[in-house]
């Protein structure tokens, strides 16, 4: 191929430029693999603007055929996001939640036949369960069960969202535990995934909690009332720690439903996470939740990517469990361009960290440049980075 049509030549020299050298050279020094990390991520999320090729029979057997040429190894598909179920759910049908049965355009249930595709080639399906506690406010959910919603000091309902506003459903609330179990546990064990994962919205905004319901149980475990200021240090651990739990009991119901399920986490990094969403990522790792880690740091450049890479409690998960960061491939109003791409996933692997890209269609339709010159880059970036996990 001429130099034209192989822009990897130039991207290689790209990878070993002095600026990427000299930010690599800034970062500690990698501690010694653990055992877990001979599993290496290599990860692309499938979101609903994904649907009109995974809704075609075709153009899905098509697609995963692709990913798996080029070196992926896990899939994370849609399955719960604005309150619609993404496969036939009867939780959600019998909960009124949706007065349809989502399928593909021939009729077909598009998760068990993804997950069938992505296992004849390799690839570990993993459903995502994006909106977690969040939801719209004009959902089925939102509008039969106010109860569920928790507020913020004012009284507030909604925040805004990358979804636009949204509402919270409770998380300390049995009857939302209930629901989001039940769902879980519907695509776990009727469709014999690999594993369920959760991103940054199986968290709470640290403004909400300061409904009556939450309040009552605040009060009971400690003779106080809510602090005014949501960032209160022990109120923020109370309501971090009740998620946790949440979070441990739905593993351990996962692992029974379906041994040797993975339970996927995707969260925010650790000090936003925690700090403003409540979500203590950190000991879920440590408690054995979480069964792998993908870190979403979606920066525009380099500089401000690096520093995450090191953090402590990064390198921490990354000898307990399979840990990657995950990498913006692109958005139609802001385009990646590879050489970004190929430079953080060097970075990446430089710590011991596998590659997760949001999202699919970015991958090669949304780019700067061709459509061919990226899958053409794709496949040489995932090749450096060593065989496929068996």
């Amino acid at each position: 191929m001429t130099p034209r049509h192989r822009p990897w030549r130039w991207i290689a020299l790209a990878l070993c430029s002095g600026l990427l050298a000299g930010l690599l050279a800034s970062l500690p020094p990698l501690a010694p693999a653990a055992k877990a990390q001979s599993v290496e991520l290599r990860g692309v999320w499938l979101t609903a603007n994904d649907m009109p090729v995974l809704r075609d029979r075709g153009r899905m057997q098509a697609a995963v055929s692709q990913l798996a040429q080029l070196g992926f190894n896990r899939l994370y598909p849609v399955v719960w996001s604005g309150d619609v179920a993404y496969y036939p759910s009867r939780v959600s049908e019998e909960r009124q939640l949706q007065d349809f049965s989502f399928r593909g355009l021939q009729g077909q249930d598009i998760l068990g036949e993804l997950i069938s595709a992505g296992r004849n080639r390799g690839l570990k399906v993993i459903p995502w369960f994006e909106f977690g506690f969040m939801a719209p406010p004009d959902s089925p959910l939102a509008r039969r069960q106010r109860s569920w919603l928790t507020q913020k000091r004012d009284g507030g309902l909604t925040s805004s969202s990358a979804a636009g506003t949204v509402v919270w459903l409770n998380p300390f609330r049995p009857e939302v535990q209930q629901l989001i179990t039940d769902l879980v546990l519907e695509v776990v064990s009727n469709y014999g995934a690999d594993g369920i994962q959760f991103d940054d919205h199986m968290s709470l905004p640290r403004e909400f909690g300061y409904d009556p319901f939450t309040t009552a149980l605040y009060r009971k475990d400690t003779g106080k009332d809510p602090p005014a200021n949501p960032e209160d240090p022990a109120w923020v651990k109370w309501r971090a720690d009740r998620i946790t739990a949440f979070m441990e009991r739905l593993a351990q119901a996962v692992r029974a439903a379906r041994p040797g399920a993975l339970v996927s986490i995707a969260p925010n990094y650790y000090d936003f996470a925690y700090k403003l969403q409540l979500q203590d990522w950190r000991a879920w790792v440590r408690r054995g939740i979480a069964d792998e880690l993908l870190v979403q740091i979606y920066r525009p450049d380099l500089e401000s990517y690096l520093p995450h890479l090191s953090r402590p409690e990064v390198q921490e998960a990354r000898q307990r469990i399979p840990t990657a960061i995950a990498v913006m491939s692109g958005q139609r109003n802001r385009p990646t361009p590879l050489a970004l791409m190929a430079q953080k996933l060097a970075a990446n692997r430089a710590q011991g960290l596998g590659v997760a890209f949001f999202y699919f269609e970015s991958l090669w339709s949304l780019g700067p440049e061709p459509a061919q010159e990226r899958i053409a880059g794709l496949a040489e970036m995932l090749g450096a980075l060593g065989p496929p996990v068996p």
